[in-house]
């Protein structure tokens, strides 16, 4: 499967990129700018798309709702990865049509299992 990520930390990015090529055996786009995300999404249609809130040029929530509302990337599933955990930002989220919300910092060792769980109600996995 291939998976964009919306990562402003190069650390976080480097961790991404290892555990998912990997474990979850995706072949991984990353851009740390917020405004670059929908035109990759429309160039290179992935199969998921993992979202910092925080990033630069347009914020998580900005770009899922730009995602949602485009015909050609309305239906890639959309996976929140943040530092950023209130209830209330979990509910806009998911009012917004997100697959899920994982709170960083994570597990590299569970991740794979972790977003296959969210992914899991749309027919979808990583991994295998």
């Amino acid at each position: 499967m291939r998976v964009l990520i919306a990562e402003d930390d190069p650390d976080i990015q480097v961790i991404l990129r290892m555990v998912l090529t990997r474990l979850g055996k995706c072949d991984v786009q990353i851009t740390f700018e917020g405004n670059e995300v929908l035109p990759l999404a429309q160039a290179n249609k992935p199969g998921l798309i993992l979202l910092d809130v925080m990033l630069p040029g347009m914020s998580g929530f900005e770009i899922c709702k730009a995602l949602k509302a485009d015909e050609s990337t309305k239906h890639i599933p959309v996976i929140f990865l943040t530092a950023r955990s209130l209830p209330a930002e979990l509910q806009q989220a998911m009012e917004m049509g997100a697959a899920g919300y994982l709170a960083k910092p994570f597990d590299p060792m569970t991740l794979v299992g972790q977003i296959n769980a969210l992914l899991s109600p749309l027919g979808a996995s990583i991994g295998s």
